[in-house]
């Protein structure tokens, strides 16, 4: 035997302020009416004077573009820094002209100044030895000859040779100037390279930046719209900030509880016994 009974129960509740802030919290809300009554769906006259400055500087574009432009421009195609090559290789050309001859040992010996000293050693020595045979009344004789080409041979030798020595110090010189030129030019040249290849990847860079400065009108632009149409938002979302806890705590509370229980056979009989006491009670006396 099996029965069931269910029970349904409704509860409302309503939650009030504490009485003494009450009168605060009432003050506060009446001051956020006021002041959500003053939030308009547009800025207010400062603030629309300043995005209509932001929206006239991004339609007017940024005045540095065209020297960023520029100046990536220049950076990607080397800065400059190989523009003077061509004149730097020339004066290397030119050093070489004046010092190859003296360095290759063409002009050993070539002195043109060293003839007219040892032809003038050659008249002294002539002089000197044939008048020393004339006097000795041997003059034009073998010995005096020979006597001659000796006293030629050991004037101008030393000449000659101190000449020699001089020309291949110069030649050595010229040689060693020509190479340290060489190596100072080309690393005048490869230092002008390296900077021009810098100067490019500075102007991918720049590259970027102008390309970014191109679009800085219009982000401004966007940016300012956004203000516009944000500000009053931001201005709705703090009010409301403020006054959905409060409506929140102290609001009207409504409440349904349903419970539902079931009743075994004993408690039925029993319940059921009780009951026809009470009839026999009622009919037949107690």
């Amino acid at each position: 035997m099996g029965g069931t009974s269910k029970t349904t129960q409704t509860q409302t509740s309503q939650l009030s302020p504490y009485e003494p802030a009450a009168g605060t919290l009432n003050g506060i809300l009446g001051n956020l009416s006021t002041i959500a009554g003053g939030v308009g769906t547009t800025p207010n006259t400062a603030q629309t004077s300043a995005i209509n400055q932001l929206s006239a500087n991004g339609a007017a574009g940024s005045p540095f573009t065209s020297a960023l432009t520029s100046g990536a421009l220049g950076l990607l195609n080397g800065g400059g820094a190989t523009k003077n090559d061509a004149a730097i290789t020339s004066n290397l050309n030119d050093y070489k002209g004046l010092l190859t001859s003296t360095a290759n040992g063409s002009e050993i010996g070539a002195n043109s100044a060293l003839k007219p000293q040892l032809d003038q050693i050659t008249r002294d020595v002539t002089d000197q030895v044939n008048g020393a045979w004339a006097a000795a009344g041997r003059d034009g004789s073998p010995g005096n000859a020979q006597a001659l080409g000796r006293g030629i041979a050991a004037g101008v030798a030393p000449v000659i040779a101190a000449q020699y020595n001089t020309d291949k110090t110069n030649q050595l010189n010229a040689a060693s100037s020509l190479y340290n030129a060489g190596n100072t030019t080309y690393g005048i040249l490869n230092g002008n390279n390296a900077t021009a290849n810098g100067n490019i990847a500075a102007g991918t860079n720049v590259a970027g930046a102008a390309l970014n400065n191109q679009n800085w009108g219009a982000n401004t632009t966007l940016a300012a719209e956004a203000q516009r149409s944000g500000i009053p938002l931001d201005q709705y979302k703090t009010l409301l900030g403020m006054v959905s806890p409060v409506a929140a705590t102290f609001g009207t509370q409504n409440g349904t509880a349903t419970g539902t229980s079931e009743m075994s056979g004993l408690q039925q009989m029993a319940m059921l016994g009780q009951g026809l006491g009470s009839w026999s009670s009622l009919l037949f006396g107690a």
